[in-house]
């Protein structure tokens, strides 16, 4: 026990601070290197740690990563960014173009992807509508987390719940989109009072909308790329309608995922190899480094003392509870090492209240800050590339402020829910 405690203490260290001194170490390392300690050290015997590592999650990751990338190379993402704001007539009708379009782009495709790929194109149209974009990559960020809550493939650690949990698609969706769309509208008024003056002042007169598409894009789409999408945009609402027909089909989330996946390999005509390659392997690797650590941590008894100090249950007061404890602990481990910690804690409680609480409350906890969720880190880091810097405070400021309202607005969601017998 004391073994397996040291090693899930040093591994968490590594995943927090990320930069340790004399050490070259980021957390995809630190979730290998606590892996390779547990078996060193006798936790766990290598055949243990393999059937610790949960291939159902990583299946359902990998589908989803080579349909994405597929998506990314027939040029998918940037047509559907440029066309939303292609068509806004003011600075408030883009900001909600903004939000509405990263939301629900980000409910069905992982939102770390989805905020990679908009952020230049929200920078460019900016740019070229002489707005600051600042206002608008924040809604972003925040927008991406919010639509990312409603579905099982919004997120990693939406998958890791809903194959953990066993929680079908249509019934995850079901008890959270209300908190997606209540959340949403939040932020769009949250936005709009904090840059109301922005919003109020139209776009100079010499910015055509006409023109807007062909400038953010930078160019038409070639030949190639316009067959790519012609294959690619049938197979996506086919997977995704696999998702919604899952339980009816007999075919498990990771399995409909990656028939997708495959399906863009074999039938969009990008070579193979180059999907392959843009697989985030990394953050696969981070994945199954953690499943050993918490799986070895479990094994020697660690998580059974933290069961014994805390006991949540089933009611109003779990989900107040595990949403106040996932936001606040999002800000410091961030949101997915945070739900692979928390997932044995609440494994034994029956139902679904606090799986469907833990999803909400570590994805819109991740709104508060900026190191809250990856998606804020890849949004602020994209936008320094292309010369604009997003503040801390000023991030903040709106983080905390939709995040509250947010976290509020989905306890009292669920708990209604909880209490008609629709959340059991």
């Amino acid at each position: 026990m004391l073994k397996g405690a040291v090693v899930l203490a040093i591994t968490y260290t590594g995943v927090i601070f990320t930069r340790l001194p004399f050490i070259n170490i980021d957390r995809p390392a630190a979730a290998l290197t606590g892996a390779l300690l547990m078996v060193l050290l006798g936790v766990l015997t290598f055949p243990q740690a393999i059937a610790a590592v949960d291939f159902n999650t990583l299946a359902l990751l990998f589908g989803m990563m080579l349909l994405i990338a597929a998506l990314q190379r027939a040029g998918f993402f940037t047509q559907l960014a440029a066309r939303s704001v292609a068509i806004a007539a003011s600075p408030m009708q883009l900001m909600v173009l903004v939000i509405v379009t990263t939301a629900v782009g980000s409910a069905f495709l992982v939102n770390d992807v989805v905020v990679l790929l908009f952020t230049p194109i929200i920078v460019r149209a900016c740019n070229m509508l002489e707005k600051n974009p600042v206002p608008y990559l924040i809604a972003e960020a925040m927008a991406s987390n919010i639509g990312s809550v409603a579905t099982v493939v919004g997120n990693p650690q939406n998958m890791l719940i809903g194959v953990t949990s066993g929680i079908s698609f249509t019934r995850f969706l079901s008890y959270l989109l209300p908190v997606a769309v209540v959340s949403t509208l939040i932020l769009i008024a949250v936005i709009y009072f904090l840059y109301r003056r922005e919003m109020a002042q139209a776009f100079p007169r010499n910015c055509l909308q006409a023109d807007t598409l062909t400038v953010v894009a930078g160019h038409h789409l070639p030949a190639a790329q316009k067959r790519m999408l012609a294959w690619i945009t049938p197979i996506l609402v086919l997977t995704v309608l696999g998702f919604f027909l899952s339980s009816t089909i007999g075919l498990t989330l990771p399995m409909v995922a990656l028939i997708g996946g495959v399906a863009a390999v074999l039938f969009t005509g990008i070579k193979p190899s180059k999907l392959i390659q843009d697989v985030d392997w990394s953050l696969l690797l981070f994945f199954a480094g953690l499943f050993v650590v918490i799986g070895g941590a479990q094994h020697a008894g660690v998580l059974d003392f933290f069961l014994r100090q805390f006991r949540i249950e089933a009611d109003a007061t779990g989900i107040f509870s595990v949403h106040l404890v996932s936001a606040v602990m999002s800000q410091v481990v961030s949101n997915v090492p945070l739900t692979m910690l928390a997932i044995p804690l609440i494994r034994h409680v029956p139902g679904n209240v606090l799986w469907i609480s833990l999803a909400a409350g570590s994805t819109l906890g991740g709104n508060a800050t900026l190191i809250g969720a990856v998606a804020n880190i890849i949004v602020v880091e994209q936008a320094y590339r292309q010369g604009v810097r997003v503040g801390w405070w000023e991030f903040t400021k709106a983080g905390l402020i939709v995040t509250a309202l947010t976290l509020a607005a989905s306890i009292g969601i669920l708990a209604l829910e909880f209490r008609l017998g629709f959340l059991k």
